[in-house]
């Protein structure tokens, strides 16, 4: 669920700017998989990412904007789940095929994707409709909560990577329950997915209890919490090193993406701090359009790997507290800072 795909290129290098996309793949025991899901994250970074062709690029580029009737929020966990879900959390941009354009297949909603091979696991985007057989359908909805802020399934067993679990286990209770609320009454799909395989050790999260919810009244830390427990943008543009997240480098970006979903090109995360290496010359409006629509500062269509239509339906309000929120955090220069001793 999250910021992923407005491409520009710097120094020859394909970059992903405000990344919802498939992240870095941190190898960490406390990462896992929400619903036994493999979901959007970041691929390990090679050492030589395969430098797309341009003809490949152009064809895998983002379909024209068109208008998009926003989601409706509320204050029932049904319409508020729905809003989460369908927009800013972003699940169906793994959870869900995508067509050649970059849309996704509304034939197959949330009925498991695509799969991320590394050297110690192979996950796959989990069926997470209720159909009884091949997704969650025998799950009640504190399953679900537990699944998607804990790492545990059901039966006790830990899940895996992909998923940013480090984010979402600071999801609020309400908006856990929401979310888990409207899953159980999307279509069942019967779709069957092959079961992730690990080749390290597993761990869940902290038990997740008595999570308040975060005020809007305040932009910049609703935008905190919409870019980071709902969204997980920053786990895509927060630099890792050594296969764990260096929160020293928030939003400096510079993880790889390497083939995500069904494409052959590979991208690089970008600098969204306040710094002139990111979004510094950026208005709000150019960072909306690019979050939405898809379009670059420059016009240039971008990449079809962030979910734009999802996040085209977002309320102006969220858009404008995530906008406070990477104009508030801490500029980076691309340049990384020196390796510690």
């Amino acid at each position: 669920m999250l910021f992923g795909g407005l491409t520009q290129r710097r120094e020859n290098k394909l970059v992903i700017q405000l990344g919802e996309g498939r992240r870095r793949i941190a190898l960490s025991a406390t990462l896992g998989i929400a619903f036994g899901l493999a979901a959007c994250e970041r691929a390990q970074e090679p050492a030589e990412p395969a430098a797309p062709a341009p003809a490949a690029a152009e064809s895998a580029q983002a379909p024209a904007a068109a208008a998009v009737e926003r989601v409706a929020d509320g204050t029932d966990a049904l319409t508020h789940g729905r809003y989460l879900v369908e927009t800013i959390a972003g699940c169906g941009n793994c959870h869900t095929p995508h067509l050649p354009d970059g849309s996704l297949d509304p034939s197959l909603s949330f009925a498991g994707a695509f799969v991320i091979e590394e050297p110690v696991f192979k996950g796959y985007a989990r069926n997470i409709t209720p159909d009884m057989e091949t997704g969650i359908g025998s799950w009640s909805e504190d399953d679900i909560v537990k699944a998607l802020r804990e790492a545990v399934r059901p039966d006790g067993r830990v899940l895996g990577p992909p998923m940013s679990f480090h984010f979402y286990n600071k999801l609020s209770d309400n908006d856990a329950r929401a979310i888990a609320v409207y899953m159980k009454t999307v279509p069942a799909i019967r779709n069957v997915v092959p079961e992730s395989t690990f080749q390290i050790p597993l761990a869940p999260q902290p038990p997740a209890v008595n999570v308040a919810d975060v005020s809007r009244d305040d932009p910049v830390k609703y935008g905190e919490y919409l870019a980071g427990p709902v969204g997980h943008c920053m786990d895509c543009h927060t630099t890792y090193v050594m296969g764990a997240i260096d929160y020293a480098q928030l939003g400096r970006g510079g993880n790889v993406y390497n083939r995500p979903f069904i494409y052959e090109w590979a991208a690089i995360s970008a600098n969204i701090t306040p710094h002139v290496d990111g979004l510094g010359g950026w208005t709000d409006a150019e960072i909306k359009r690019a979050i939405t629509e898809g379009v670059s500062r420059d016009g240039r269509k971008l990449l079809a790997f962030m979910p734009y239509g999802l996040y085209a339906k977002m309320q102006e309000s969220d858009l404008d507290s995530v906008v406070a929120y990477l104009r508030s955090i801490p500029p980076q220069s691309d340049v990384p800072p020196p390796a510690a001793e």
